[in-house]
């Protein structure tokens, strides 16, 4: 009875690289993604001192059979929203406070579908703390699932939370001009009011 063949170290090694190769063929790395930043847009100048972000929003309950997903995407949203105030929002007064708090910044799956909720507020104060001025900016939209692997996850919730965020800097434009006009500064070039934001489902195909 003969004893099996054993190949030679040297012969051995070309096998070897070839599974290596096949292995890096078989995963291939995961996708970077840029950060979503806004400094390109219109700011917002208000007649105050200060300008704070209170970012300290958690995730609360979800729909029934939902679940929150924003671990799994490249930027948490709550990141986004306050990078979004600190890009466009801009102290021009020689007094008062304004204070951007994030109410919501949820990404949840419920059923077949990704779901961005995000809401967030702007309030004014005078020097002595009063409350002077208020505005609120809430949108909603929703993607359907076409991709279950983590990388497709992760791509489906970035480019839901990337249009979720644009509609988000819409709408707050559009209500600190209406509710706040009273404290804002011109600043150049000037910006008409953009209208508000319709929501949209991502994933649904347009009607034929």
């Amino acid at each position: 009875m003969h004893a099996p063949a054993v190949l030679p170290r040297r012969a051995m090694l070309p096998l070897l690289a070839a599974a290596l190769l096949a292995a890096c063929a078989e995963t291939p790395p995961a996708a970077t993604y840029r950060p979503l930043t806004f400094e390109y847009l219109t700011k917002l100048r208000l007649d105050v001192a200060t300008v704070d972000v209170d970012n300290g929003w958690t995730p609360g309950p979800v729909a029934e059979g939902g679940a929150h997903v924003e671990g799994q995407a490249p930027e948490a949203p709550v990141d986004a929203l306050r990078r979004m105030a600190q890009d466009r929002l801009l102290s021009g007064g020689s007094s008062g406070h304004a204070t951007f708090v994030i109410d919501d910044a949820s990404l949840s799956r419920i059923n077949d579908r990704f779901q961005a909720d995000f809401a967030v507020h702007l309030d004014i104060s005078s020097g002595d703390g009063t409350r002077t001025g208020y505005a609120e900016a809430r949108i909603s939209r929703t993607r359907t699932i076409s991709d279950y692997t983590p990388e497709g996850t992760r791509r489906e919730l970035y480019d839901l939370e990337k249009a979720a965020m644009d509609d988000m800097n819409v709408e707050f434009e559009y209500q600190v001009r209406r509710s706040l006009k009273d404290w804002l500064q011109p600043t150049s070039p000037a910006a008409p009011p953009p209208p508000p934001v319709e929501q949209q489902d991502l994933g649904t195909p347009p009607k034929p």
